[in-house]
């Protein structure tokens, strides 16, 4: 598949480092879509629509690698990796457990502002679901977990989910921007994170831990799902 040339990814001068913000654009441009599972990322490609050196473009893949969003082929170089069911059932199980921890150690050790940031962010994932809004949706979970995970006061938990969260997110923008999601997810997720809040709020560790261990379980439910739906309608045009 050719990659589109077209206007794909924006960068824009702001403080952030360039490699950052190439990193970034590029992450978001595979987990939305717009870089298909499959397609090949010719470095030529890249540094045309970007407007970056190669060495930008080359130390931008191998975090990509890193993170499973991409994969080296011999004779074919860099390549968006395709969805895979099992490796999200794994990537979910795994969060699952590193999650429930997270909020537990925040309702345990986050001072209060950073509880009331908490609740800021919050408040943001239901704006951006008011407004049907995938791209803003997306953005403010991801703010959201980002802040729960600071909240942790642990830089080993933090550095893990991080990485967990890298390879999470395509399967995050899955389930909030596809045609066939179920429309009683979001609200389900609203009241099961109003409650994950509620709990950190309270200092209530145990409730925490519980609340967001079902809270991945149940958006692992719905991504497994629409991932089967892919597979069949894909295995129907075969």
């Amino acid at each position: 598949m050719r990659m589109n040339t077209g206007q794909l990814i924006n960068i824009e001068k702001r403080a952030a480092p360039l490699r950052q913000q190439v990193l970034e654009a590029l992450r978001l441009a595979i987990v939305s879509g717009q870089l298909a599972p499959g397609q090949r990322l010719t470095e030529r490609s890249l540094i045309e629509m970007l407007g970056v050196s190669r060495t930008v473009i080359r130390e931008s893949l191998r975090q990509l690698e890193a993170e499973g969003l991409i994969e080296i082929i011999p004779n074919k170089g860099p390549v968006v990796r395709v969805l895979s069911a099992a490796e999200a059932k794994d990537l979910y199980s795994i969060r699952g457990v590193l999650e429930g921890l997270a909020a537990r150690l925040f309702a345990e050790n986050a001072a209060e502002p950073l509880v009331r940031e908490l609740e800021a962010a919050f408040e943001a994932i239901v704006v951006a679901y008011q407004g049907e809004n995938g791209e803003q949706a997306l953005e403010a979970k991801t703010n959201f977990y980002d802040l729960l995970y600071r909240g942790t006061g642990s830089e080993t938990l933090t550095a893990m989910l991080g990485q967990v969260q890298a390879r999470i997110w395509r399967w995050r923008a899955v389930g909030l921007t596809h045609p066939n999601r179920a429309a009683e997810r979001l609200d389900e997720s609203t009241a099961n994170l109003r409650a994950l809040v509620g709990a950190i709020s309270q200092g209530d560790g145990d409730a925490a831990e519980r609340i967001a261990r079902d809270e991945v379980s149940r958006a692992a439910t719905e991504v497994m799902r629409l991932i089967a739906m892919e597979d069949a309608a894909d295995r129907a045009t075969d």
